[in-house]
Order: structure tokens, then C-alpha cells, then sequence
């Protein structure tokens, strides 16, 4: 149980049963339709809750930078896929992970393979970074010469190992049913299909596939032909999430809980101690609303389900503001905590960077 009086501060409150639950669903997805799963780890960020990826069968993970491989390498992970792409100015990290490690790097120019040709000090795998429509990095999906001229370049590589081509379906999370979700990945995997083919037809053979996003992911059926999938939000989950249908609010398996400062019922507005650095600025669309993260009552066990009517409307440094209906406000006063499910769980874990369990334990995230 959580000892509610002893929370004074925006503190991170963890499920750890339903995160549990999230690690043991994925993992059972991928095996059963014979696709490795490399999940992201860059949602939890914490050696502790690696282990339960462990216990699970998961020995090979994705980090979202440098410095987060060296994290969990440092924990005993030794298969770290570092989706980000190549930074060129942190060569002598990837010089001590590649020592250290089974590395594997994202590239999507000829520029990055030739600096790594020259001075990467060991090995390390590649793959080609594919934009299937996220437009946020990686070659278009169909620009079939680039993507040829970059992956002959790592074939020509004496340091790097080729093994296939990479996106990260990031347009589901602009999806707001789960049909739309699930029709945006199924189209992601056909252009990242259709490219395998056309390098096929150039003669590079032995490509796989990689793809990682969680609505596409959890809200598939079918995986598609891919050969690895490397989700990492599903862990947790959030109120984007939720909006999407990737899951419901009662699977999200963090809160924020923050102190209530103010009060103004006429205004139906609720102020909490918990502002963006607590839990981000991300935020999703609600019809003409901006939704910062949903409202909940916390008890001794946890919290309950998001209350009708209330939202996360606003967010300052330190402050949050919540929309509460006048029915419920009238419920609520300064001293109250409320529990505040975030729009985007992966950087409020990054603010926060501990956690408190259910149970009453304490879990740190990486500093």
C-alpha cells in the first residue's frame, strides 16, 4: 500500500502488476508469430524493470541513445540496439560499446558509413534507417537508389555488419481509433516490404526487417513479415494511448500524484503541484481541446478510473491546471492529491526518474 501522507512532491506511482501483465502480452505476441522482440527500454529507463523483460526471455533491447546503451550494458545487457541515428561527434561511446558489446547503429547516409569506416575501432551491426511516413528521420521509404547507394556502402564496410532496413511507425500515434492505427502500420510494413524487394532486385539479399511503434504493435493482430518489432511504450502506456485505443485508461500503469495548491470552483479549475517538468508538455488532441493528461482520485491501492469530465488543461513549470467538473470540485481542497495519468509516459519518467510502487518500493531510473 502507499502511505499517501508521505507524499509531499509530484511522485511517480508505479503498477507493477500491470506492467507485468504489458511485458508478458508483447513478448507472447512475437512468439508466437515467430518475430524477435527487441523492445525499447528508452519508456522505463531502469535496470530494476529490465529484469522483468528478463524473466520473461528478453536478452536483446533497444535504447534510444549513447549513453542510455551504456546504462544497461553496465546492468549486464549485451545486445543493444541504439535507435537513434548516428551521432558523429559521440564516436569514442560507440568505439567503447562496440568493445564492450554486440552494438548496433542506425545509419541513413553515406557520410555516416564512410566516418564509421574510418573510425570505428571494432565491429558493429547497422541497419538503414527507412522513413515509412513519420517524416521525422530516415531515407523515404521509396527512394529505392539512396537507399541501395547507403546499404552497399555498409556491405563495403570491413567494421559493419548489414542487417536490414529500420523504421519506427511513428504516425500511429496521430491515429485516433484503433482501425486507423492498425491501417497505418499494416501501410508502414508494406512500403518496408516493398523496399526489401526492390534492394532484392539490386541483389542485396538477407535483409530484415525492424519495425517499433505501440499502437501498431499491440493493436495488430498480425504482426505482418517483419522479423524483429521493437515497441516500447505498451510497457506503461498513457493518456495518448488510451485516445488512440491501444489500450484503456485502466491499463495505464503510471500516475503522477500531485499535491493540490488551489482550488477555484467557480472557475472549475483545480491547481496541482506537477507542471511540465513533471510530466512534459506533450499533449494530444481532444476535438478543439488540448489534453496534458487525465484526472484520477488516489487511494491507499493505487488510483481509480479518470474522472468524467476532467483533464490536464494547462501547464506551467511548476503548475498544473485541471479542468474539473463543478460536481466533483466541490469534493476537492488544497491538501487533497489527486493522480494525474500522463499524455506521454516515456518523458515523465525521464523528469521524474524514480518510481513508487504500489507495494511501497522505491525503483530509480537512470540518472
Amino acid at each position: 500500500m502507499i502511505n499517501l501522507d508521505a507524499l509531499a512532491t509530484p511522485t511517480l506511482l508505479l503498477d507493477e502488476k500491470k506492467a507485468r501483465k504489458h511485458i508478458a502480452f508483447m513478448a507472447g505476441k512475437a512468439c508466437q508469430q515467430g518475430i524477435r522482440f527487441r523492445p525499447h527500454f528508452k519508456t522505463h529507463q531502469s535496470v530494476a524493470i529490465g529484469e522483468w523483460f528478463r524473466q520473461e526471455g528478453v536478452n536483446q533491447i533497444t535504447c534510444s541513445s549513447l549513453q542510455m546503451a551504456e546504462y544497461f550494458a553496465h546492468a549486464g545487457w549485451s545486445d543493444i540496439l541504439v535507435a537513434f541515428p548516428l551521432n558523429l561527434r559521440e564516436i569514442s561511446r560507440v568505439n567503447h560499446l562496440a568493445s564492450t558489446i554486440h552494438l548496433e547503429l542506425l545509419v541513413e547516409s553515406t557520410t555516416a558509413v564512410s566516418f564509421l569506416q574510418e573510425h570505428l575501432a571494432g565491429q558493429a551491426d547497422a541497419w538503414v534507417k527507412i522513413d515509412t511516413g513519420a517524416g521525422r528521420t530516415g531515407i523515404p521509404a521509396e527512394e529505392t537508389k539512396t537507399i541501395n547507394e547507403v546499404c552497399c556502402a555498409v556491405l563495403r564496410s570491413c567494421n559493419l555488419h548489414l542487417r536490414g532496413l529500420l523504421t519506427h511507425a511513428g504516425h500511429t500515434y496521430r491515429a485516433r481509433s484503433q482501425e486507423q492505427a492498425v491501417a497505418t502500420y499494416q501501410a508502414s510494413i508494406t512500403l518496408m516490404n516493398k523496399a526489401r524487394n526492390n534492394q532484392l532486385k539490386e541483389g542485396l539479399t538477407g535483409l530484415e526487417i525492424s519495425v517499433g511503434d505501440t499502437p501498431g504493435c499491440t493493436l495488430a493482430e498480425d504482426l505482418g513479415i517483419v522479423d524483429e518489432i521493437r515497441p516500447g511504450n505498451f510497457i506503461f502506456f498513457d493518456a495518448t494511448q488510451a485516445a488512440i485505443g491501444s489500450c484503456t485508461a485502466g491499463d495505464i500503469a503510471v500516475a503522477v500524484a500531485c499535491p493540490v495548491v488551489a482550488v477555484h470552483p467557480d472557475q472549475e479549475k483545480v491547481v496541482v503541484y506537477g507542471g511540465a517538468v513533471h510530466l512534459s508538455s506533450e499533449h494530444y488532441p481532444e476535438g478543439e481541446l488540448k489534453v496534458f493528461g487525465l484526472v484520477t482520485m488516489l487511494n491507499p491501492n493505487g488510483w481509480g478510473t479518470p474522472i468524467l469530465g476532467a483533464y490536464v488543461s494547462s501547464l506551467s513549470q511548476e503548475h498544473g491546471i485541471l479542468h474539473i467538473p463543478r460536481k466533483v470540485i466541490r469534493t476537492i481542497q488544497p491538501g487533497d492529491l489527486l493522480a494525474i495519468l500522463p499524455a506521454h509516459s516515456c518523458i515523465t519518467v525521464s523528469s521524474l526518474k524514480k518510481y513508487l510502487t504500489l507495494a511501497g518500493e522505491t525503483i530509480l531510473a537512470m540518472p
